[in-house]
């Protein structure tokens, strides 16, 4: 057992969390779809819903590191549409969240998620834009991202499919995908202090004692996507995000 002030946590436990933040850094500078691989891991340790209060604080302190360094490339046409639907989603996914069938929620999504980015690379193919300029696509992601994020921090694959289909660049991708989790997890906070009761002082002790291994998290990422080109970046995150909503269809 490790004493943290007048919380003990086992030592798997920490490590865990660790790992957990390092792969968190990661996906804030870049490397999208990494934290998502972490949702399971923390689930088996602290339980689906209390993991996701546990690891909130940790991602919002991730985003602000991935908001300061990509700030200026994001594309805020973008975000103002996906911002009220996305609140929608979120205060959707906080009243369903106690009863939902995780396992039934997390399969349906998967397979959604699959197909989207099935789509996504037939419009990569075909050069097609027409789709995502839709007002209806705007509103359906939106929604999906802030569901999926309240429900389980999901919301980093749905919101890929998005970003790419509307074609950015590298850096405009991951500037307007920090810009995005920063102000939604924000807006998480009082629905996980006040309503689920997930985010608790000793939580939020741990997280600030996992700012090493997100920073380290965070530079490896910076350092990945710089050798990347913008074609070989949308390829990647397509990959990575089509193995991610294959570990949710398997877990």
């Amino acid at each position: 057992m490790i004493e943290i002030f007048s919380f003990s946590y086992d030592t798997t436990q920490v490590w865990v969390i660790m790992l957990v933040a390092f792969l968190v850094g990661m996906s804030k500078t870049g490397i999208h779809g990494t934290s998502m691989l972490s949702v399971p891991v923390m689930a088996i340790y602290f339980g689906g819903q209390s993991s996701s209060g546990i690891i909130l604080p940790m991602l919002i302190i991730a985003d602000i590191f991935g908001v300061i360094y990509y700030h200026r490339h994001a594309e805020w046409s973008y975000l103002k549409k996906l911002f009220p639907w996305a609140a929608v989603g979120i205060i959707l996914g906080t009243w369903v969240g106690a009863y939902i069938n995780d396992a039934i929620f997390r399969a349906f999504m998967a397979v959604i998620i699959v197909l989207s980015v099935i789509v996504m690379i037939w419009m990569e193919r075909t050069n097609r834009e027409k789709i995502p300029k839709h007002p209806a696509f705007a509103a359906s992601m939106g929604i999906a991202g802030g569901f999926t994020s309240m429900i389980g921090n999901l919301a980093g694959t749905v919101m890929a499919v998005y970003f790419l289909s509307m074609r950015l660049n590298k850096n405009s991708f991951i500037g307007t995908t920090a810009w995005f989790f920063f102000v939604i997890n924000f807006f998480k906070v009082p629905f996980h202090v006040f309503v689920w009761h997930t985010i608790h002082w000793d939580g939020f002790v741990l997280n600030l004692l996992t700012i090493p291994a997100i920073l380290l998290g965070a530079y490896v990422g910076i350092t990945v996507v710089k050798q990347l080109t913008d074609k070989t970046f949308r390829w990647f995150i397509i990959a990575i995000t089509l193995l991610a909503s294959v570990l949710m269809l398997l877990k």
